[in-house]
């Protein structure tokens, strides 16, 4: 039983007054098509100029598998020659993903590569990240943990995106001290009966390609598939201060706490996690039933 979804806007290009009128004070997703075409990194960036640059520094892989009590939040599943990963992704289906790499700390050469959108303010030029991911991989449904205004250029290959708005937090069985949804859920195809809250839930969607970027407001939920093997990175701007702070709580509290119960607590943290998530948002559901019109038609 799929949830309704709708295309998430796209435009050629845009201006910095429309798009903040429309899109960014109105928190609204959007697929900017052009705004890569004139950066270096358009053509530039590829497999093996990466296997270039920086193949033999080790990279930590990350799988498709469950998180795990044992170990800390973003603790990899594995590691490898950046050279050896990028081979694996080039030859077909893996579900082994790379996140966040800090491309600037590795190669402080490629900051001219790509140049940041006049459309926001205050763009974080320390951190851009980048994701890499093989055919197949997926990236569990979660928001930014720094909430920030992402803007995400997808590079090689192209991934199928799925989003929903911060006002479906409630709904969408959100883990307790972090910004992840309960694991178990196929988004695209999600047990209704299992997930109840999730009726009427209502997400956008998009299939982002080579060059195109996906604007994603602060707070947005996302989850990806990549349909090839392929790349993107992510310019991040600063949002509101109330937001910032968020962040900040997120990445000095939140994180650590969840982490302290993780090493002293491990199975059984886990398990009220999902417990408590599983609960919570079928008691809001209980609570805030949604008009017979707002409901999502189930296909």
């Amino acid at each position: 039983m799929a949830l309704e979804v709708t295309p998430i806007d796209r435009v050629a290009n845009i201006d910095r007054d429309s798009f903040q009128s429309r899109y960014a004070r109105q928190s609204r997703p959007l697929v900017i098509e052009g705004l890569s075409r004139f950066w270096p990194a358009y053509n530039k960036w590829t497999l093996d100029y990466f296997k270039s640059v920086c193949g033999d520094t080790v990279v930590p892989l990350y799988d498709g598998s469950k998180a795990d009590a044992s170990k800390k939040v973003n603790e990899p599943a594995a590691r490898m020659k950046f050279s050896e990963y990028l081979d694996l992704i080039a030859s077909g289906p893996t579900d082994l993903r790379m996140f966040t790499f800090n491309v600037v700390d590795h190669l402080p050469q490629v900051k001219t590569d790509f140049i940041k959108p006049d459309l926001c303010r205050f763009f974080v030029d320390r951190f851009p990240m980048m994701f890499f991911g093989g055919q197949g991989s997926k990236v569990f449904l979660h928001y930014d943990i720094d909430v920030p205004h992402i803007f995400l250029t997808q590079f090689h290959g192209s991934k199928r995106v799925l989003l929903f708005p911060p006002k479906c937090t409630p709904r969408l069985y959100k883990l307790p001290l972090s910004w992840h949804a309960i694991e178990d859920i196929d988004w695209w195809n999600p047990d209704l009966e299992k997930y109840p809250a999730l009726r009427g839930v209502k997400g956008m969607t998009t299939i982002l390609k080579h060059g195109e970027t996906l604007y994603m407001p602060p707070g947005w939920w996302h989850y990806m598939e990549y349909i090839e093997g392929g790349f993107a990175v992510a310019l991040r701007a600063v949002s509101l201060p109330w937001r910032i702070f968020e962040g900040i709580w997120n990445v000095t509290i939140v994180r650590t706490v969840d982490n302290l119960l993780r090493k002293h607590v491990g199975r059984k943290w886990f398990d009220y996690k999902e417990r408590r998530a599983y609960e919570k948002s079928n008691q809001y559901a209980l609570r805030h039933v949604l008009p017979e019109a707002d409901q999502a038609p189930v296909i």
